[in-house]
């Protein structure tokens, strides 16, 4: 099952106090999740946008079961922190640890598509 992760940066100075929208998408079932972010820089919103597909899964097995995982993203660092292909700063460690953890459980693939092919981005940022 084909799952996108990313995050998207907000304008300074909006209303709700975030920098950014972090969603995922799994087109297979027709989920779509958004949900605003304050992150660290926008690493940090890829890889919380990450861990939140990772826990929707975990949580929601009944649509899961017997399923193999090819989860992609368009932030290059964030795929490589996670496929051990790049050093991550250590603010990153303990997110890239549960999502070693969630690797360990589900055997995920991990890998890069070009932004303009990544369904959990888009346009309108809270439809």
């Amino acid at each position: 099952m084909e799952c996108y992760f990313g995050s998207q940066g907000l304008p300074e100075g909006n209303d709700i106090d975030k920098n950014a929208v972090v969603s995922f998408s799994i087109p297979q079932i027709g989920i779509k999740f958004k949900a605003p972010f304050a992150g660290v820089d926008p690493d940090h919103c890829d890889l919380a946008s990450l861990l939140a597909l990772l826990e929707f899964i975990d949580s929601n097995q009944k649509y899961f079961s017997n399923h193999t995982y090819q989860i992609f993203g368009h932030n290059i660092r964030v795929v490589n922190f996670v496929n051990d292909r790049e050093q991550s700063p250590d603010m990153f460690t303990d997110l890239l640890e549960r999502t070693q953890e969630y690797r360990d459980k589900y055997r995920f693939s991990l890998d890069w598509v070009p932004s303009n092919d990544n369904p959990a981005l888009d346009d309108s940022i809270f439809d």
